[in-house]
């Protein structure tokens, strides 16, 4: 694996701990939730911009995401 795949494999695996942990669910609620929303694949494809911000703003960018993704699935 290349170093720049490798960062985000840690990063996203930063991102599921910390939104687990600040919510309270478990890994497979997380999971669960992330997958619906694609939520990885959005933190991947913004990592370079995401990985520079502390853990609070990326809670919230996450938060945001899937609130607008929630939205318009209705």
């Amino acid at each position: 694996m290349d170093k720049k795949r490798q960062d985000i494999a840690y990063f996203l695996s930063f991102c599921i701990e910390q939104y687990m942990n600040e919510k309270g669910i478990s890994k497979n609620e997380t999971m669960a939730l992330f997958s619906e929303f694609d939520v990885l694949g959005y933190l991947a494809e913004h990592f370079e911009i995401l990985h520079t911000q502390n853990h609070h703003w990326i809670i919230e960018d996450i938060e945001e995401y899937i609130k607008i993704r929630t939205e318009e699935k209705e």
